[in-house]
Formats: C-alpha cells, sequence, structure tokens
C-alpha cells in the first residue's frame, strides 16, 4: 500500500473504500470524500499510474491511501482488504465505482466481451460487497453505493453487455438494500447519464464493418451530448450527499439528461421501445433531436 498525506493513525475519521480511483468518477470521489474530512483508500489495479491522484494528494495534503486492487480477482480483493483489517480501521463506506464498457452487436461481439463486463461491473463489485459486510453488519453501522448506470434500467443497442451488468448490479442492489437495512447498513445505487469519462468518449467510436446501423447512431448521440459536457465531479458530489444526508432513497439518477432519458423510456412499451431502436436513421435521429435537442447525425469519428 502507497500512503500518502495525513497519518491515519494519528487522526480518528471515518474511512472510505473506492474502486476504480484511479480516473474518471472514481479519481473525482476519491477527491470529494478525502476533502470532506473521511480517509480514503483509493484502489487501483496500477497504483503506480495515478501520477495525477499522487500530484492531488501532495498538493493538499489529503489523507488517501492508494492501493492495489483488480476486483476481478477473489485473491487481489482478499488480500487489499486483509491490509485495511490488519490497520484496525472501521471501514465506513464501500463505493463499488470500477467498471468497464464494451460495445457493438451481440452477433459481432465474442463471447469473452460479456464475460469480461459481467467481471469487473457485477462480480467485482460482490466481491468487494463480501469484504466489508460481515464487518459493517456486526457494528450496526455502513454505507454501500454501487454506481450503475442510466443503461441499468435502459436497454439499447449497442450497450448490450454493458447494460446486462448494470440491470445485474441494480437487482443485486435491490436486494442487498432489503437484507442490510435491520443492521442499520444503507445501500445506494447511482445512476450517471452520460458524463465526460474516458467511457463514454469512447462509446463514440462504432465497429467498423457492422452490419447494424444502432451503434453508429449512438455514438452520435453520445458525441454530441459531449460537446456540452457534464463532468464526473458532479456525480462524485450526489455520492458524498448520499452518504452525508442519511437518506434510505435507493436510486439516484445523476446528470441533466438522467431523468429525462429514464422518464422516455417509461413514456414508451416495450415494443414501442423496441420499434422506435430498429427504426430507419431519419426516424431515429428525428426524435432524438426533438425529444433532446441533439443533432447526432454524422458525429461519428
Amino acid at each position: 500500500m502507497f500512503s500518502i498525506g495525513r497519518n491515519l493513525k494519528q487522526i480518528i475519521m471515518k474511512s472510505a473504500i473506492i474502486t476504480g480511483a484511479n480516473r474518471g468518477i472514481g479519481l473525482e470521489t476519491t477527491l470529494f470524500f478525502a476533502r470532506g474530512g473521511y480517509h480514503v483508500f483509493a484502489t487501483m489495479r496500477k497504483p503506480d499510474k495515478a501520477n495525477e491522484l499522487k500530484q492531488k494528494i501532495l498538493d493538499e495534503n489529503l489523507s488517501i491511501s492508494l492501493l492495489e486492487m483488480d476486483v476481478n480477482s477473489d485473491e487481489s480483493v482478499k488480500k487489499a482488504f486483509e491490509i485495511i483489517h490488519e490497520q484496525n480501521v472501521q471501514l465506513d463506506v464501500l463505493i463499488n465505482n470500477a467498471g468497464i464498457e464494451r460495445h457493438g452487436a451481440i452477433e459481432e461481439l465474442d463471447l469473452s466481451v460479456f464475460k469480461d463486463v459481467m467481471e469487473t461491473n457485477y462480480f467485482g463489485a460482490i466481491r468487494c460487497i463480501k469484504a466489508v459486510i460481515a464487518h459493517m453488519r456486526e457494528n450496526k453501522s455502513g454505507c454501500i453505493i454501487n454506481v450503475a448506470s442510466v443503461a441499468g434500467h435502459i436497454s439499447s443497442s449497442p450497450l448490450a453487455p454493458y447494460s446486462a451488468s448494470k440491470f445485474a448490479l441494480e437487482a443485486l442492489s435491490e436486494a442487498l438494500a432489503q437484507e442490510v437495512k435491520p443492521f442499520n447498513i444503507r445501500v445506494g445505487i447511482i445512476e450517471p447519464g452520460i458524463i465526460n469519462t474516458d467511457m463514454a468518449q469512447d462509446i463514440q467510436h462504432a465497429q467498423p464493418n457492422t452490419n447494424y446501423p444502432q451503434a453508429f447512431r449512438f455514438g452520435g448521440m453520445f458525441k454530441a451530448s459531449l460537446e456540452n459536457p457534464t463532468s464526473p465531479s458532479l456525480v462524485a458530489k450526489i455520492i458524498l450527499d448520499f452518504v452525508e444526508s442519511e437518506t434510505w432513497e435507493l436510486r439516484h439518477p445523476v446528470g441533466p439528461d438522467a431523468i429525462p432519458f429514464l422518464d422516455w423510456r417509461a413514456s414508451m412499451t416495450d415494443e414501442q421501445w423496441v420499434d422506435w431502436n430498429a427504426a430507419d436513421d431519419d426516424t431515429w435521429y428525428d426524435a432524438v433531436q426533438e425529444s433532446f435537442g441533439l443533432d447526432a447525425r454524422d458525429k461519428v469519428v
């Protein structure tokens, strides 16, 4: 473990562990919590690559420990949590943020792609939950936040692998909330819309030579939305607000497009949703322009 900033043993403070903390939403959430008075265990696969975070810690004297952890590995997760528990630290907050995104037509993606996404986005969260939950239950206190997505409610081509993993994470979270509420453990599902992250930027790029137009259309919508980007710091603020508020509200959409997207889907029957996404290009682009003011045509790079 690489630890810089204030000495944890010299200060009594709440603590949080955040997965995927080296960039995007994870990085911003780490900084928000540390600035908010938490000691943060910022986990990632390669702490030696987290140069931006290390510089922030030094510049602001933040209480953050960088910890190597690969959520895909039982052994790596076990080792990381053992290091924390050896310090006799009570973990107050777990934020399951680590995630990957792969997109493309189902026919054209290898089965390994679906397995990889599920391994990180779903099973990775379960590994971390199982590592903290007994301690939280014994302490009758704790907070578990799972970063899902609007795509955890809305399934659209070409995001089948990602949406499937986030649907699964939402279902897990809903069941978990029922189990742990009697032990005073709160569960929150964070549902970002289109946020300016590396992941969102990558969705702009469609598979070449695909037989399915949805990849180009969806990529164009993301590119149009990112022309007026929403910072990942907004998501970080909502996560910290949830923890500090002591609310039991389960789901928290984040971003200016999150609720409009969810409401739009809710306004359609399943059949209407399928028909709209299966429509010809002009019909699809016109609906996006009319509903969200986004010109998604010819935007894919």
